[in-house]
């Protein structure tokens, strides 16, 4: 095969096998790499009432078409897998050096499914993989994890694994990359009910390529394009997701309300990190360098260096739960890192928390004697450690935003401001609302919705692609367009970018109408003759084998929701807002060839976009259990405690 490796390792670690499989050609034609892969594997074999901490749940990790290649910002993986977090599709996008390797290895796709009887961890070695006892590393924090790791098989290897927090199955665990890139939705956990503690990478190969000149040629067109780029030099490669700090409108205190420019604290606005910065990086493949590499200045964790601190970690540790101490959010950044956790996902829970607390629904009889007043920073910090161990407290936050609302009772759904689990903020009925009811993994920003709004920069090429009409006032027809280009990037392993750009999402986007670049660049790589229209249909194609997978898992239409505060939920003006909002979702629906009635692709839509077996599997299932988050276990039988970072 050109383009692709041609392999997919499978993996099963109750019985210690390890299978090469012959990547099905029709499939990769189909759905491309990365997320596309991942997401037939995960529909094809995890059917309804599967618990995500089960053996029976698969860890999928793929890369993308274009990934070790000569075009740019080509690092990103995907992992996939049925999230303990939110009981629906759960993936995360992560960068670094894992896909590269791994592609280099030669494997387009790694499926895990079992779990070992004892910690392990597996050395992939170009053709060569093992499986190794773990015991000597079970306990450690991420850092150490990779330190020893490296040191014990040389430098140049890649190291992925989990923290305290997987292990002790935090449904809020990341898979950590590197020591900082991090895939969420609860990967982690998966890792640690597997028994799985970290993948060793090493690979020294390279992709064939179709018209390797052609595709070169291409790939420097688009580096070209990029180094001219306002917004990569001026924005991106300044200040990154800073950004957005000053520019995006974080939420405030469990999203009482968005901070517009004026009012975000003067210490967190996006120039003030530049004091704590000693350099920037970036991902393999990318000379943009969006992250930051900074210094905690003061405190307990005094002289201690991170990486990539974000947009939302600043958002969602810091204003969205009260705190403006730009020294507790690094701490709380670090922590994350090391334990393996989401600071998305802990961010929002802790919010919800300190929003029950300070309305009196909760006290310190369930807190444990924390303090969770909004601008109380140093028991937050203790609270990111209790959640790790499930310590107290901890042992609820560790169960999300949703579960944690659920086990409150009470009024504390009122509060819950989420989407399928996940929460993105509280907005009147619009694209921002459309964005996050329709992304098939919960709540979402990066499927679809920055690009959609054409908000998020004043990028060049955005005047071009409104100038073309590809860009609307109409919410439905932009949202379908943001969702093909960032379905895309995650099937090819491209970046989309620090501030979330069309420039950094699709190469050459510029070229032709808004598919034919990356169309040319497809068929360079791997001799299929794509076009723009096929393209959009990989797209297409993932999206609904996606929200068929959540439908199985008891997903239906009410589930596609506007979050809003009770004291506007329950008023006249909140009905409206709400048929508003369905009536823009049904919209939606019916652009792509859903049934407005169900929100699930029809016949005649399967049979055009070469899925007929989702139809058929649809039909056969049945009535399925109405979704109500995941399954949860008995708080008092998760793994807890571990060695404090």
């Amino acid at each position: 095969m050109f383009g692709w490796c041609g392999t997919v390792l499978r993996v099963d670690l109750t019985r210690g096998t390890l299978e090469k499989k012959a990547l099905d050609t029709d499939v990769a034609k189909d759905f491309l790499g990365g997320r596309g892969l991942n997401a037939k594997t995960l529909f094809d074999e995890v059917g309804p009432g599967v618990d995500p901490l089960g053996p029976e749940n698969l860890l999928c990790f793929a890369t993308g078409t274009l990934t070790a290649t000569t075009m740019g910002l080509s690092s990103r993986l995907h992992v996939s897998t049925l999230s303990p977090y939110s009981g629906i599709m759960g993936d995360g996008n992560v960068g670094g050096t894992m896909a590269n390797v791994m592609k280099r290895a030669g494997y387009d796709q790694i499926v895990v499914k079992g779990a070992a009887e004892k910690p392990v961890y597996m050395l992939i070695d170009d053709d060569e993989v093992s499986i190794h006892d773990a015991g000597d590393l079970w306990g450690l924090d991420t850092w150490t994890t990779t330190d020893i790791l490296v040191d014990r098989h040389g430098k140049g290897v890649c190291v992925a694994c989990i923290g305290q927090a997987g292990e002790n199955l935090v449904r809020l665990a990341s898979t950590m990359v590197d020591k900082y890139a991090s895939a969420s939705r609860g990967s982690g956990a998966v890792w640690g009910s597997k028994n799985l503690k970290a993948i060793v990478l090493r690979g020294t190969g390279r992709p064939e390529l179709f018209d390797r000149e052609g595709f070169l040629a291409l790939s420097k067109e688009d580096k070209q394009f990029m180094a001219k780029d306002r917004v990569q030099q001026e924005v991106a490669s300044v200040y990154g997701s800073h950004y957005g700090i000053t520019h995006w409108y974080p939420g405030y205190r469990n999203f009482e309300k968005e901070l517009p420019p004026e009012e975000v604290p003067e210490q967190l606005r996006h120039d003030a990190w530049k004091e704590y910065e000693i350099d920037r990086v970036g991902c393999q493949s990318c000379h943009i360098k969006c992250k930051n590499l900074y210094k905690i200045p003061k405190g307990d964790r005094k002289g201690e260096i991170g990486e990539g601190l974000e947009y939302e970690a600043v958002y969602c540790l810091g204003t969205n739960c009260g705190v403006e101490d730009p020294v507790a959010i690094m701490e709380m950044e670090n922590l994350c890192d090391a334990y393996g956790v989401d600071v998305i996902a802990i961010g929002n829970t802790i919010a919800l928390a300190k929003d029950l607390y300070n309305r009196g629904i909760i006290d310190d009889s369930v807190t444990g004697g924390l303090d969770l007043s909004w601008e109380n920073a140093k028991d937050q910090v203790e609270l990111v450690h209790k959640t790790v161990m499930r310590e107290g407290f901890g042992n609820l936050i560790a169960e999300g935003m949703y579960s944690l609302a659920k086990i409150i009772g009470g009024d504390a759904m009122e509060y819950c401001y989420h989407v399928k689990g996940l929460g993105r903020g509280v907005y009147p009925a619009g694209l921002f609302t459309l964005a996050h009811a329709i992304a098939t993994r919960g709540a979402d920003h990066l499927r679809g919705r920055s690009w959609s709004c054409g908000d998020n920069s004043d990028e060049d090429v955005l005047k071009d692609l409104t100038a073309k009409g590809i860009i609307t006032d109409d919410p439905v027809h932009s949202m379908i367009h943001g969702e093909r280009v960032t379905t895309l990037a995650d099937t090819i392993g491209r970046c989309k970018g620090a501030v979330n750009t069309w420039t950094c999402a699709l190469p050459l986007i510029w070229k032709g109408s808004l598919f034919d670049g990356l169309a040319e660049m497809l068929t360079k790589a791997t001799g299929i003759s794509y076009t723009g229209t096929m393209v959009e249909e990989v797209s297409d194609r993932i999206g609904a084998v996606e929200r068929a997978f959540n439908a199985r898992q008891g997903i239906t239409i009410v589930d596609d929701m506007l979050p809003q505060r009770p004291d506007f939920k329950h008023t006249p003006e909140g009905e409206k807002e709400r048929e508003a909002h369905m009536a823009l979702v049904k919209a939606w629906y019916k652009e792509n060839g859903y049934d407005p009635e169900t929100g699930l692709p029809t016949t005649e839509t399967c049979a055009h976009l070469n899925i007929t077996d989702v139809a058929d599997t649809l039909a056969e299932d049945g009535p399925l259990k109405k979704w109500d988050g995941p399954l949860l276990m008995d708080l008092d039988a998760y793994p807890k405690g571990g060695k404090r970072f």
